[in-house]
């Protein structure tokens, strides 16, 4: 069963209980006061016609009916009593609603107490049938003589009773049709706005969801629209370095400057935001939270750690690099083939095996210069790459004959500095390519005399205007219109150069040549 179905249901049911206990309480308590009240007033009328005078002198005379009779019978229609029945001490009637019961003997049996003094309410069975009866004494010269029974019977009590219960029904009946209806309403509402899902659906939902966010690397954290956080996972805990729960605080308590609460103003999602959290840089990503009516109720933001996104491009970079250099390498040597295979064809093979040594004796020297001075394999392998790269874009690449890192120390990464010398090397290629000089020039000098680490390139390409000498090193900047990836190239330098303790300078002459030149220290802490 559904539910807003159960739900329904038991709102019904329980309406439906308590109306009836309502009822029931209700009717008991009216039956309770009426028979009360018409005792009272029964006991209030006797008291009362007790007290006439005339009455009393009556008890006197030879004939006492013909006096008492026409008092009670006013007296009963005026307050509308079943009967009013006087009698004297040996319980003879005076008055009576049937004057042929006068002189009569009184029954009911219950006249004792009233003859000592008391008056009292009783029930009891009359010649009229069962009544409610209000007895009192009547006293002449202090001595009790007669009793006057003032009475309504039952049955008109009950008509009464009956005529409330028939009223409290309807009353109880419209209630408990409202009250369905609510229940309606209610369960239809509950329905809306748990999406039609049952409570193990939304169990198995919640569940889900948090699994989903601890399995998330990035941290996340969302808010409602009054800043409060309601969503945050362990990688955000431990981002800010925080034990306690987070939920329920607000969020410019623990970020100061964060876009959460402006994305919940503006509605608007903001991407790739740098925030900076316990000296660490993170990527912030912010979007707002609407509702099925398109109104924002909150906002999410995911956190990941900039370093992370800056190890990958560098390895991207160097991925790409190297299967540059295969390709290149590929290529080149597929047209020395070509060109060996024309000279043996036309028998010139003198030529041939002279082609042939130069070939190999230019790429010996170069493999034994990289291992000789650059014994480190991932740079020599890089750096060769890059000459076959060179090679293939007619671009004249030199590596520097007094170069040399033999000294490099083991605890500096090696990544970062093949990402340094990619990174500006790739840059010089791409000044000498845009430059449209027939001579394009790159040269790479490597030293590690003294206490530091210099790499340094210089191309005769179009050179770098000064205005942008302050930016250069920024995300995204560059002159290129034709790369959507450019602009990264000298910011990961910068980065990678920053992490190693060293720094980069550059010189330029407008369409002259550009000279970039990175030092890094051997030991931290040296500057």
């Amino acid at each position: 069963m559904r539910l807003h179905i159960k739900l329904m249901l038991g709102i019904s049911l329980l309406i439906i209980l308590i109306g009836s206990i309502f009822e029931l309480s209700f009717t008991t308590m009216m039956e309770n006061t009426l028979k009360q009240e018409k005792g009272e007033q029964a006991l209030s009328v006797a008291q009362s016609i007790s007290h006439i005078p005339e009455i009393k002198e009556a008890f006197l005379t030879d004939q006492p009916s013909l006096i008492i009779q026409p008092i009670a019978e006013k007296i009963r229609k005026q307050v509308r009593a079943e009967f009013i029945v006087i009698g004297n001490r040996e319980e003879i009637r005076y008055s009576h609603p049937n004057s042929d019961r006068l002189g009569q003997k009184m029954v009911g049996g219950d006249n004792e107490k009233v003859f000592e003094g008391q008056s009292i309410i009783s029930e009891s069975v009359g010649t009229l049938g069962p009544s409610l009866r209000g007895k009192a004494p009547i006293y002449l010269n202090g001595q009790v003589i007669g009793v006057v029974s003032v009475g309504y019977l039952q049955d008109d009590i009950k008509k009464e009773i009956t005529y409330v219960r028939r009223q409290m029904f309807l009353v109880t009946f419209f209630i408990l049709i409202g009250g369905i209806f609510a229940a309606y309403f209610i369960s239809r509402n509950m329905r809306k706005a748990t999406f039609g899902l049952e409570p193990k659906e939304i169990a198995w939902m919640y569940q889900e969801k948090h699994a989903i966010l601890e399995s998330i690397h990035e941290g996340i954290i969302a808010i409602d629209v009054f800043g409060k956080i309601t969503v945050v996972n362990e990688t955000a805990h431990k981002i800010l370095q925080v034990d306690h729960m987070l939920r329920g605080r607000r969020v410019d308590e623990l970020l100061e400057n964060m876009h959460l609460l402006a994305v919940v103003h503006t509605g608007k999602a903001e991407y790739d935001q740098e925030y900076i959290i316990h000296g660490e840089v993170y990527l912030v990503n912010t979007i707002p939270i609407l509702s099925k009516r398109g109104i924002v109720i909150g906002a999410v933001a995911s956190l990941r750690n900039k370093s992370e996104l800056s190890d990958l491009l560098q390895e991207l970079s160097h991925v790409r690099a190297y299967a540059e250099g295969l390709r290149a390498q590929t290529h080149e040597y597929s047209n020395k083939l070509y060109t060996l295979l024309g000279l043996i064809q036309l028998g010139s093979y003198k030529e041939a095996i002279d082609y042939i040594s130069k070939e190999v004796d230019g790429t010996q020297s170069l493999i034994h210069f990289l291992m000789k001075e650059i014994p480190d394999p991932i740079l020599a392998g890089f750096i060769l790459g890059k000459k076959s790269l060179a090679s293939e874009m007619k671009i004249d690449f030199t590596i520097d004959a007094s170069s040399s890192f033999k000294d490099l120390p083991g605890e500096i990464d090696r990544e970062k500095v093949v990402t340094i010398i990619g990174n500006l090397v790739n840059n010089a290629f791409e000044a000498v390519r845009e430059s449209g000089k027939e001579a394009k020039e790159v040269t790479l000098f490597l030293t590690d005399l003294g206490k530091e680490l210099i790499i340094e390139v210089e191309d005769n390409g179009v050179g770098i205007d000064l205005q942008n000498s302050e930016t250069i090193f920024e995300k995204g900047f560059t002159t290129k219109n034709t790369n959507a990836n450019a602009g990264i190239g000298l910011s990961l330098v910068q980065n990678a150069i920053s992490e190693l303790g060293g720094y980069i300078t550059f010189t330029s002459d407008k369409d002259k040549n550009t000279v970039f030149t990175a030092a890094i220290p051997k030991r931290r802490g040296i500057y």
